[in-house]
Order: C-alpha cells, then structure tokens, then sequence
C-alpha cells in the first residue's frame, strides 16, 4: 500500500453519481421531493473535510433552486452538474418498515438520469481522488477512462448490477483501488457467505481495499495486512436510513483527500470518519443531519467512537 502523507493540505476530489428527489416514508415521519442521490451525500459529507468538491450529474429543469443554494453552500463546485431544463429529475419513493432495516420501494422514475452520459470538465480530469456513486459499472469505466491519473479511485455497486452485469462489473473493478459494498453484496459477488474470505475473494478481482457496510453492526475493512473491525454508534433516535451508505463513502474519501494518505493507518481513520458522517445523516431526513453539522461536532463523535472499543487490558 503506497503512502501519501502531506498532512491537511486538500486536493481535488471529483464524484460522480445520482442526482434525486426522494419522498421517503418511515415511522417517524415523511418528506417528499426532498434532496437526495448517491452525488449528494458523498459530496456533502466530503465537503466537511476537503473543498470544493467536483460533483457531477444530471438533473431537470424542476431541480428546485434552494437545492442548487445548498450545494453550493457547501463549497460543491457545479459545473458539473448537467440541467435538462425540459426534462424531470429522477426521483425515488420508499417505505421502511420499523426496525428500518427493510424498506419498500414504491416508485422509481429515472426520467433524465435514464440516459445519463458522465462528461467530465477539462477542469476535472486531473482530480487526484474519485468517488463513483451507485451509477452502472459501463458508466463508472467511462468516467475513469476521462481522468488523468488519479492516486485513489473508490466505488460502490449494488445487488441489481452484481446479478445483471456480472461482466461489466468484473471490468470496472480491476480499475478501483476501494469497493464499499455491504455485507449481502459482498458475499453475492464472492459467492463466499464468511465475509473475510469473500472479501479476500473480491480484492482478487482488483480492488486493493474492501469495506463491508454492516449497518447497526458496523462496518469491516480488509486489505492485504489488516482486518479492522468498526463499531456502530449507538444512536437513541434514527429517523431515515436514506444516504447513510453514501454519507459514509462521502466522509471515508473526503478524509483520505484532506490528509492524502491512504495507509492502512489512515485508512481506519477514515473508516471511522466515514462511520460518524453515516451516524449524522441518520439522525434526519435527507441531509438536514448534515446541514447544520460542523467540524467540531464530528470530532466529537469520532472521539466518542474511539471510547467505543478502548479498554483497559487489566
């Protein structure tokens, strides 16, 4: 594993992903059109330790103008951000059930992400870090083909692709030096139902680094000479499952790019960073967890995860 170690010196971090408008139901309330996508949480959750970020995406002509003023709010850089003023931003509608773990999709109308084509700025193509979003395993190829040497590339997949593009995804891996995925897609890909082996597995296949998102149990990381084993903050009140993958993959990079340092060292920061972000936007829905989060806050609660696994060997 290379080593960067120019410590709180920021560099370019570009992401690439969903735009949407999402009305959510859960036991503890609803919103509807509110913001959302996989770009949106990893780029503010990235935002809070590296500017500007480099989002790009789609969006239509509905795209409501207090979201534009919230993302640039946040110091996301939007040239980007492609508006399809006669089209529909995609959209998304889901249920949870109580204990939040599963959920109903109730609809999904892709609209102009249907036939999204990531153009990515001459400004961007020299981004040093990259964080591809949910988006088909083509796209995510495509993307990576239009960038000039990056130093750290993490993606995310999902089941749909891991059953429908098994080829294509296969490709698009050997190009990633991180892949996020949760525990089900980790041992659908491996076809390994114990998560150290199936993620030995997967780094086979190209990805020099694994993270395994556990939900209420965590989160695991595995590269070659470390296995680290993540708490889960033990939070009182959850509201909207919605973005939390996201918002970790969003605070995992963007703390990599604030300290350019990806040892395994840092790499457990980061992992735990990631893990605080995810514990922020739960807490709300949409990104109002994030919205008014600072700096000191999430300090806060990363010292808090450390006192979650410390103990005194006597």
């Amino acid at each position: 594993m290379y080593v960067f170690t120019h410590q709180g010196v920021n560099v370019s971090l570009l992401v690439v992903g969903s735009v949407a408008l999402d009305t959510v139901e859960t036991p503890f309330g609803r919103v509807k059109d509110a913001l959302g996508g996989s770009a949106v949480y990893i780029s503010t959750a990235a935002s809070f330790f590296t500017t500007p970020i480099r989002l790009v995406g789609v969006v239509g002509g509905d795209f409501p103008k207090e979201y534009f003023s919230f993302l640039e709010s946040r110091q996301i850089d939007l040239d980007g951000l492609r508006v399809i003023q006669d089209g529909r931003t995609f959209r998304w509608s889901g249920r949870y059930h109580y204990d939040l773990n599963n959920r109903d999709t109730l609809l999904t109308e892709l609209n102009v992400f249907s036939s999204f084509e990531p153009q990515i700025p001459d400004g961007y193509k020299r981004s040093l870090y990259v964080c591809l979003g949910n988006i088909h395993p083509n796209l995510q190829r495509r993307v990576l083909a239009q960038i000039s040497k990056p130093r750290l590339v993490v993606g995310d997949t999902m089941n749909y692709w891991i059953e429908t593009t098994p080829q294509e995804l296969r490709q698009t891996l050997e190009l990633l030096d991180v892949l996020i995925l949760n525990d089900s897609e980790v041992r659908l890909l491996a076809k390994e139902p114990n998560l150290v082996r199936a993620a030995k597995v997967i780094r086979s296949m190209g990805p020099r680094v694994i993270i395994i998102k556990k939900g209420e149990h965590g989160a695991l990381l595995v590269t070659e000479d470390t296995i680290f084993s993540a708490p889960a903050y033990p939070l009182e009140n959850i509201y909207d499952p919605t973005g939390a993958g996201d918002s970790f993959a969003g605070g995992f990079i963007g703390w990599l790019a604030k300290t350019d340092d990806v040892s395994d060292g840092n790499l457990k920061r980061a992992v735990i960073y990631g893990s605080a972000l995810a514990s922020f936007c739960v807490e709300r829905f949409s990104v109002d967890g994030l919205r008014e989060l600072s700096y000191l806050k999430i300090q806060d609660r990363y010292r808090s995860f450390m006192e979650l696994s410390r103990f005194d060997e006597r």
